[in-house]
């Protein structure tokens, strides 16, 4: 029988893998921008996030049909050959396929790796290994910025896009981790104990979880994909250094995530969550502050000083996933977890465009305050998600 630190190891690397490509976009975009207008390029990520939000809904059947290793599976055989062909074909449109790959790729990854985790974990336990499985994620960010900071710093910076071909290893490796897994499955004659169908996913709870759910996003996009744009444009920071704001902003996201599943097994969600909120207030008000008046004095230590934001940032979306998921039936799992990807995408399609129109309208130095204002939004709807119940009718 698979133990569960066996299974939770491949979820981590599916997540690891995705994170490295859905989160190269900052070294995208950085290369990019020479040849593409900032407005084309806030739209580019659409071509990954529609086509996610759209498959999530779709591929729910087959995942039931498939079961979820499976799906997970052919996920990552989709990530081999595009990151694969990424290099051989040298035109800006082939970007756009490419980030539509990925993003009906992650979508089923998701959906696949969500409900292995609730299959096969419960309560605290569950809360613990989404937090490790997004740990992962933030280490991805780490990962391939630092790696293509390094490689377009280098005498080989030309051929930056071969860097997709470790992303292709790793997803072969991950792959054959996989395949010998015994992983729980929901069985067929469970499918339909709840009643009400969708309905559950109109639940006041659930629809105050979504809303926060993309305004997190939309927060994340605004750092990952755009953190070295605003380090170079505004703070005259070179390539390699502005492409490491985003390193550090993942590693300090990685350890963030990592102690949150430690720390999940002994507090309340609800106290860490407000305790995080405060401390990424003080951090982006004295950023502002910093930008607006001691801009040339201090510019070095906004480097870290606004990466440091990650620490705090990351815990929050595995914490209120965890939250609500402990408390979905386990037969609607993959429902409920499409609309989370839905949401994601939506938020991270809107936040890149956000982004987009602060910087092309020259508004870039007020960075922390426009990533301040869904964060507010989101620290009021914390108190209301906290004190809505929620219930579920069985068939009798």
């Amino acid at each position: 029988m698979t133990s569960k630190n066996q299974i939770k190891l491949p979820l981590m690397l599916s997540f690891l893998i995705f994170s490295m490509l859905l989160n190269s976009m900052g070294a995208i975009i950085l290369q990019l921008s020479s040849k593409i207008s900032y407005t084309g390029l806030g739209f580019l990520e659409s071509f990954k996030d529609i086509p996610m939000a759209v498959i999530s809904l779709f591929c729910v059947n087959l995942i039931s049909k498939t079961g979820n290793k499976n799906a997970l599976i052919f996920s990552l055989i989709f990530i081999i050959l595009s990151c694969i062909a990424l290099p051989l074909v040298d035109a800006f449109w082939f970007f756009k396929i490419w980030l539509s790959i990925v993003g009906v790729s992650f979508a089923l990854a998701k959906i696949s790796v969500f409900s292995i985790i609730k299959n096969n974990y419960k309560d605290k336990e569950l809360a613990s290994t989404i937090s490790s499985v997004d740990a992962a994620f933030m280490f991805g960010i780490f990962f391939v910025n630092i790696g293509f900071g390094s490689l377009l710093t280098s005498d080989y910076a030309e051929y930056w896009k071969f860097g997709f071909w470790i992303i292709a290893l790793f997803s072969i490796a991950t792959v054959l981790m996989i395949r010998p897994l015994e992983i729980i499955e929901i069985p067929a004659s469970e499918k339909k104990i709840f009643s009400g169908g969708l309905k559950f996913l109109l639940k006041p709870k659930i629809i105050y979880f979504f809303i926060i759910i993309f305004l997190m996003v939309l927060v994340e996009q605004s750092f990952n994909s755009w953190l070295p744009s605003f380090y170079k444009n505004n703070l005259k920071i070179s390539t390699y250094f502005a492409l490491q704001s985003s390193a550090f902003l993942a590693l300090f996201s990685f350890f963030g995530r990592l102690i949150t599943s430690k720390l999940i097994l002994r507090f309340h969600w609800f106290r860490m969550i407000l305790i995080c909120l405060f401390i990424i207030f003080i951090i982006l008000g004295i950023s502002q502050i910093l930008i607006t008046y001691f801009y040339e004095d201090y510019k070095y230590i906004l480097v870290f000083l606004i990466p440091l934001v990650g620490l705090f940032l990351a815990p929050l979306y595995p914490l209120y996933n965890s939250e609500i998921l402990n408390k979905i039936p386990a037969e609607k799992t993959h429902y409920f977890v499409s609309i989370v990807v839905i949401c994601s995408s939506l938020g991270s399609s809107l936040g890149s465009i956000y982004m987009a129109m602060i910087f092309y309208h020259k508004m870039s130095y007020f960075y922390p305050i426009f990533i301040f204002l869904p964060l507010l939004i989101i620290f009021g709807l914390t108190f209301v998600l906290n004190k809505t119940p929620i219930t579920y009718d069985r068939k009798r």
